[in-house]
């Protein structure tokens, strides 16, 4: 329906626009206050409200958020302080809208405006207290919520609203003066299909922020009471687990260097049993859901160099001299940090590196930064040596990888009954406790198959691997230094792991408890190693059993890497510990 006056064409929702503006301003004029929003309720909702010009110049249209019985509310209004002194903690609004580095979130959510005109609850008091509490050199900034996230993928910068001294919503709702212009806010939102009930989870895009708004989702993390891709008995608490996964697949970003010439650097080694850094490398090169291009979007950056191509290529033979390694490590360090800004950000603190080689802890000394904040993902996982630092760093599994196109290649174990075997071990006598064991156990009881390099004429009627699958303990003693492959190879063949390395950090341990499908046991005891297994009562051990069929998943490469697959777990454990660290 169209009205002609003269030459004008006015449609008829341009008629209730102009009708609206014409109430709202009679009434500021009688009462200097905007009118009830209930006087004129029905003709917004069946108006598009122009949309307003955001920090970034993008557009978006102001909607409207429902109650759950139905009602509809007043558009959601959240007061932020500019604070200009330094960067704050994260204060998170109930509908998941947050600030920037220097604006702090000071009043809650939408408030439902009663029906007879009086103020709004909670937003009015908390925007009195700032009013109260400060001078008038404070900077304010207003923003609206959007109603059902049906805009797009990626919400636009959040809108701001024109600050207007001494005008009132309601009757007592002042807002002070803004000065200046905030800071940028950005938002995206996730990709997910919501109802027009959900809200989709908003998060900002600025890398710093985004950290800590996912530290602080994760110490609030809801509980898990039923997922089908979990077992909540192996981990050491699962809604945290399973909270900082998702936020990991929803935010986390990670700049790959493209310097470092082959082959010490982007040329993985997909075989043996340093191939965990190889395969990592090869998925997280040809990952497109967290690396991106652009650096300045990342939350961390990769050092994408092999360990044992770098002492294929320049380590001695007999020499015992790695310090070479270590040079060219330090020299790789300072190109990037004097060709790229992103290292002196943190001092390398939100770099990372994944090295398998029992060397990689000791090639990093020559760098001060790279030894000391790089976040490095280890096969080595000795604490003791004062490298690898619980926490920020990361357990890496060391994998034996016999076959690259079948890596999954004899997955599995015998059942229970058919393991008749104690404990097997069957190895070269590597270090300080292998000769031990082998002196205490090496032939002499049936059930205690405890080797040297096993010998042929018992390989051929029974394979190392046919050993593991019918032993009910596998012992994973350390040998030069404390990691150990059989560990991973016992989880995969179904045998529970019985770890002997004083002062080794198992692979996973921020998010696993090993106690509950391993054994520990000191290397002191090894005298006492049967004796410690016999004392396990059975149902314990067919517990554990079964916590082992239950971990496998998460320590199985994949040339497609899958959800909880062992490169999501070792990524997860670098973003964990990238966040326990801010």
């Amino acid at each position: 329906m169209d009205f002609r006056f003269r030459n004008w064409r006015i449609g008829a929702k341009n008629v209730i626009l102009l009708m609206v503006v014409m109430t709202s301003v009679g009434a500021i004029f009688q009462n200097h206050a905007l009118p009830h929003p209930n006087t004129f309720w029905s003709l917004f909702s069946a108006v598009t409200v122009p949309p307003y010009k955001t920090l970034n110049n993008e557009m978006q249209a102001m909607e409207y958020l429902p109650f759950n019985d139905g009602r509809e509310r007043f558009p959601t209004v959240s007061v932020y302080r500019v604070n200009d002194s330094s960067e704050q903690a994260l204060s998170i609004a109930s509908d998941a809208v947050v600030s920037t580095s220097n604006v702090t979130v000071v009043a809650r959510s939408g408030t439902h405006l009663k029906d007879d005109g009086s103020k709004p609850t909670e937003i009015v008091e908390s925007a009195q207290q700032m009013g109260d509490k400060n001078n008038s050199s404070d900077k304010y900034h207003i923003l609206e919520s959007s109603r059902e996230s049906r805009l797009s993928n990626s919400i636009p910068n959040a809108v701001p609203a024109e600050a207007r001294e001494k005008k009132s919503i309601g009757k007592s709702y002042h807002i002070p003066k803004l000065k200046e212009k905030a800071p940028e806010v950005t938002f995206f939102s996730d990709s997910g299909h919501t109802s027009s009930h959900e809200k989709k989870e908003m998060v900002p895009v600025s890398p710093d922020q985004a950290l800590l708004y996912a530290k602080n989702e994760i110490k609030n993390a809801p509980a898990v009471r039923d997922d089908p891709d979990l077992y909540p008995p192996i981990f050491r608490d699962v809604s945290v687990f399973k909270r900082s996964y998702e936020l990991m697949e929803k935010i986390l970003k990670v700049y790959i260097y493209p310097d470092g010439e082959r082959p010490v650097f982007h040329r993985p080694l997909l075989k043996g049993i340093y191939a965990s850094e190889g395969w990592f490398m090869k998925l997280m090169e040809q990952n497109r859901q967290f690396v991106v291009k652009d650096p300045k979007k990342a939350h961390l950056f990769y050092l994408p160099y092999s360990s044992h191509q770098l002492e294929i290529a320049l380590y001695v033979s007999d020499s015992h001299n790695i310090k070479p390694l270590s040079l060219y490590l330090r020299d790789y360090v300072k190109k990037i940090s004097s060709k790229y800004r992103f290292w002196k950000r943190a001092r390398g603190a939100d770099h990372f590196l994944v090295a398998c080689h029992d060397w990689a802890p000791y090639t990093t000394k020559e760098h001060e930064e790279l030894h000391h904040n790089t976040i490095k993902a280890l096969c080595n996982a000795d604490v003791s040596e004062g490298v690898f630092v619980p926490g920020k760093d990361v357990s890496l599994p060391e994998t034996t990888v016999r076959n690259p196109r079948r890596p999954l290649k004899d997955l599995g174990g015998k059942p229970v009954s058919q393991r008749p075997i104690l404990a097997f071990f069957a190895g070269n006598m590597h270090g300080r406790v292998r000769p031990v064991l082998l002196k205490y156990w090496g032939d002499k009881i049936e059930d205690m198959r405890i080797y040297g390099p096993l010998p042929n004429q018992i390989s051929r009627k029974m394979s190392y691997i046919q050993h593991m699958k019918s032993s009910k303990y596998c012992i994973c003693p350390r040998g030069y230094e404390v990691n150990s492959p059989r560990i991973v190879e016992a989880i995969y063949y179904e045998c529970v792991p019985v770890i002997i390395a004083d002062n080794f950090v198992p692979p996973f341990n921020d998010t696993l408890n090993w106690n509950l499908f391993s054994v520990t046991v000191a290397e002191k005891e090894i005298p006492n190693l049967r004796d410690i297994l016999l004392a396990i009562p059975f149902k314990k051990y067919m517990e554990m059993q079964m916590n082992v069929k239950q971990v496998q998943k998460h320590f199985l490469w994949h040339s497609k890497p899958v959800k909880y697959d062992i490169f999501h777990m070792i990524l997860h454990s670098i973003w964990f510990n990238r966040l326990s660290q801010i």
